[in-house]
């Protein structure tokens, strides 16, 4: 946190914030096979891809579990850039690389974390900010496409995404440039309310959003249909996926347990593993917890027992039983991307 977490958050809901995300790890694949490579390990299905969009998908293990939550951009035929989560990195790589042994796949897979850094500009007013600054046609870029141009004289990556449910943009630049970059967004944000952001601030955004974190709502343990995360899982795509088998077991029996997310009504913060009651009898764990700066109360998510009564949860905090009321995310109303 630059600040307060608090203030981090409600700037990036009323105007702008800006985001260093620079750990996470950016892979290359390309090739003639790239393509049906990437698509037989994500669960979501790649092959109505063109250059300039991009999908969110988990990949998955072959018990169903997850083994990291992906952003896939296609950059040209053949020329893929894959997003994975800093502290997957390395397994993901080696993930990769055994599958495309295996399977024979006609592409390379480079790692290329260490040439790019990442800047997300996330608010209401991200556009107003960003639009003298660049010569990509930022108003007529659609939700999950980019386009590659120049932000504050720098070749950049310009993605319409993020993890805040808030409109804006994360710019791949340069490793070496991303300073410059954000110091001449920072400029341009100063009178339009922009605010420098930590991670903190990050995942209490993505919590008020409803939108899974890789080792809470998702895991080797929790599949993509525990998550609620069935709307990336295509099971009829023409590509079999790794983890496909099992998906189609789980969601034939129904999956034994599932995420929901809840407020209590109370400001004191629920933490991950603390356990959900019914009665006595605990029905699952807490996986996520935070203070919505917004509602002014907490919020979380758990994972619970597809069996259990979701009419009297409770978590027990020092002593105190505290019931959960179940919520559809987003917690907040969100702007229409």
């Amino acid at each position: 946190q630059y600040g307060s977490i608090l203030e981090e958050h409600r700037a990036v809901r009323r105007a702008a914030g800006l985001f260093d995300v620079s750990h996470m790890g950016e892979v290359a694949v390309r090739g003639p096979g790239a393509g049906r490579f990437l698509d037989s390990l994500v669960t979501n299905d790649l092959s109505k891809m063109t250059p300039g969009r991009v999908v969110y998908s988990p990949m998955c293990n072959p018990r169903g579990g997850v083994i990291d939550d992906l952003l896939v951009s296609m950059r040209g035929e053949g020329d893929y850039l894959v997003c994975v989560n800093a502290a997957n990195t390395k397994k993901d790589l080696e993930w990769m690389r055994e599958q495309r042994a295996a399977s024979g796949a006609d592409c390379e897979i480079v790692d290329e974390s260490s040439a790019w850094g990442l800047l997300a500009l996330q608010g209401p007013k991200a556009f107003e900010i960003l639009r003298p600054l660049t010569d990509v046609a930022i108003d007529d870029l659609r939700y999950y496409h980019f386009a590659e141009g120049r932000v504050a004289d720098t070749p950049a990556i310009v993605s319409r995404t993020g993890y805040t449910g808030e409109r804006g943009f994360e710019l791949f630049v340069p490793w070496d440039r991303a300073e410059s970059v954000a110091r001449a967004i920072e400029v341009s944000g100063r009178e339009r309310g922009l605010v420098l952001c930590g991670l903190g601030a990050r995942d209490s955004l993505r919590l008020e959003a409803g939108y899974s974190l890789y080792g809470h709502e998702i895991s080797d343990e929790i599949s993509p249909l525990q998550a609620r995360l069935g709307w990336t899982v295509k099971l009829d795509k023409a590509v079999p996926f790794v983890g496909r088998e099992a998906l189609l077991e789980e969601k034939a029996k129904g999956p034994s347990r599932h995420v929901v997310f809840f407020r209590t009504g109370d400001r004191r913060i629920v933490r991950p593993e603390t356990p959900v009651l019914a009665g006595d009898t605990p029905v699952g764990r807490v996986l996520s917890g935070t203070l919505s700066p917004i509602l002014n109360e907490a919020i979380g998510s758990a994972l619970i027992d597809a069996d259990a009564s979701t009419e009297s949860l409770e978590v027990d905090l020092r002593g105190r039983r505290f019931a959960l009321t179940l919520v559809k995310p987003p917690f907040v109303p969100l702007p229409k991307q």
